[in-house]
């Protein structure tokens, strides 16, 4: 048994061969995601180019959605689509794999359209079949139309009118487009063809060729920020795109006001309006265009300016009747019914010249156009704080809500910390060249406008003491004292009054010593020692919209009664 040897063990071949399957099995489990994902991205990117060559190349608006707000069929392939492109100058919608065939099939409008240069308003109609508005109704028997879950029905791009296949078929194809509800606001496309011509002739008879667009022709320009309102600007670029003639139609981020105001100049004299949407911001910036416009001698194209509300505290538009935030709570269609209601009036736009102290200063003054207010104090930290944390993440503040939360958290931080405290000390104060002894302040406010704060009636108050009534085209400033930012909190929920200083043609501030936070209109800055002049400048034409009141804009039109009554 000793003698005996053992077998010698074989390769264990059945233990590699599953070793290699498990290893085989976790390389494909790995690597196989790993490639689809791969690919698809690849698949993605190359589809992504072959839109944008198709956006850039076409004559159509296409914009990219994920998801169509109702029930949406594809013009080309009549199909039921989720997602694709739509146009937002015609209203086109197809599906992704349909652009190319619809790019070839369907014309956009036509901004410019050649036709008989005695009828500026006479064009055929442009009818788009299919994704007519919900609950619109047909043009000739009244009933709903797109009540049929598929491709039906018909909508012209210009006069918004809808009409069903079966009266397509009997009327309607011969009838000439009188552009609808807005025909007053629309720049016609004969027009400017018209005027292309006339200027080519050397004529500029704008008037004879406007008189037969009717008296109350009254053409709106549009200039939006896309950057205001959390992406809302960019919505209302294509909506108003779809009502009006695309060419009155500007994103100010792309082209600035003072090119796209150049359209007034092929208008009749003093015909134009000018929508503007935006903060208070992009309202003043459109206003200094329209000073460099008088300038340049072309005062007789100025143009009315009403307000769409997008920014964050949009004071102005809320002095105007315009309200104190658009969030698409109304339909873009009723925007335009109220600015042909509105009424036109002027707005005092003042200057405001800061010129630092110092034997050595070779510097030139700075100089601000004022249209809401000028401050010094709680107010003006709050907005520099803000600014600045904007600049570093601009992304974080596209919100309404959310800037004015970061607002009251800079407004409790300088509860605490007190940084304005003793602004009497550092300042002097001349209202009409008149020197005004202040109280233990820690803020200067200088009014132009009713509101201030995001909405709050800073001059007339609160309680039984009459005080005149703020105005916004009389020539004279509102000029109030604030005692620290918990005293702007009781102010903007009117549990206390501001200290009123008095009203003035001018105001002349000093500030004799330390760095101060200062703001005109919003835009802060950190100021050492200077004197702060602001004397009138211009007037500006604006539009007011009586329909939009709070009940602060109530109660003061009954106090201006009562005070005329008592008169």
């Amino acid at each position: 048994m000793e003698g005996e040897r053992r077998p010698a063990p074989g390769p264990p071949a059945k233990g590699l061969f599953a070793d290699g399957q498990l290893v085989l099995w976790t390389l494909c489990s790995v690597l196989l995601p790993v490639a689809v994902t791969l690919w698809c991205s690849r698949q993605r990117s190359r589809r992504q180019l072959h839109r944008r060559d198709i956006f850039r190349k076409s004559q159509h608006g296409w914009r990219d959605t994920d998801l169509f707000g109702q029930p949406t069929y594809c013009c080309v392939c009549a199909q039921h689509i989720l997602r694709g492109a739509f146009c937002d100058c015609c209203g086109l919608r197809v599906d992704e794999a349909c652009l190319r065939k619809a790019d070839r099939r369907f014309a956009c409008k036509e901004i410019v359209l050649k036709s008989d240069a005695g009828a500026p308003d006479a064009m055929p109609h442009h009818w788009i079949r299919g994704n007519v508005p919900l609950c619109s109704a047909c043009a000739l028997c009244r009933r709903q139309c797109g009540t049929q879950p598929k491709l039906c029905d018909y909508r012209c791009i210009w006069c918004q009118k809808t009409v069903h296949d079966e009266c397509m078929k009997t009327s309607l194809k011969s009838e000439e487009c009188d552009f609808g509800e807005f025909r007053n606001l629309i720049i016609p496309p004969s027009y400017l063809a018209a005027i292309s011509q006339m200027r080519k002739d050397k004529r500029k008879d704008y008037e004879v060729l406007a008189s037969k667009l009717g008296k109350q022709w009254t053409p709106l320009i549009i200039l939006a920020n896309s950057r205001s309102g959390t992406n809302m600007g960019e919505e209302l670029l294509g909506e108003f795109r779809i009502l009006l003639n695309p060419v009155q139609v500007f994103d100010v981020t792309k082209t600035p006001p003072l090119k796209a105001l150049q359209l007034c100049t092929l208008l009749p004299c003093n015909s134009a309006r000018v929508l503007v949407c935006g903060g208070d911001g992009t309202v003043g910036w459109v206003l200094d265009t329209v000073d460099e416009m008088k300038i340049k001698g072309q005062e007789k194209y100025i143009p009315q300016v009403a307000v769409l509300p997008l920014g964050t505290g949009n004071d102005l538009s809320n002095t105007l009747g315009w309200g104190t935030g658009y969030a698409g709570e109304i339909p873009v269609a009723q925007v335009l019914r109220n600015v042909m209601e509105a009424d036109g009036i002027k707005l005092d736009r003042w200057k405001v010249q800061v010129t630092n102290k110092g034997y050595y200063n070779l510097r030139k003054p700075k100089e601000f156009t004022m249209n809401n207010y000028f401050s010094i104090g709680p107010d003006a930290l709050m907005a520099l704080n803000f600014h600045a944390h904007r600049e570093k993440a601009p992304s974080l503040f596209s919100s309404r809500i959310l800037n004015k939360a970061v607002y009251l958290f800079y407004g409790t931080k300088d509860c605490l910390v007190q940084e304005c405290k003793d602004l009497n000390k550092k300042v002097e104060l001349e209202l009409d060249g008149e020197r005004v002894e202040l109280p233990d302040l820690e803020g200067i406010i200088v009014l132009n406008i009713g509101y201030w704060g995001g909405g709050c009636r800073l001059w007339e108050g609160m309680g039984d003491e009459t005080y005149p009534l703020a105005r916004h085209d009389d020539g004279l400033l509102e000029v109030v004292g604030v005692y620290g930012s918990f005293h702007c909190a009781q102010i903007q929920v009117k549990l206390a009054n501001p200290f009123r200083i008095g009203q003035a043609h001018t105001v002349r501030l000093i500030l004799k010593c330390s760095m101060m936070p200062m703001q005109v209109d919003g835009e802060p800055w950190a100021q050492g020692p200077c004197t702060v002049t602001i004397t009138h400048k211009t007037h500006a034409l604006m539009l007011y919209f009586s329909g939009e009141q709070t009940d602060d804009d109530i109660s003061s039109t009954s106090d201006q009664e009562d005070m005329k009554e008592t008169d």
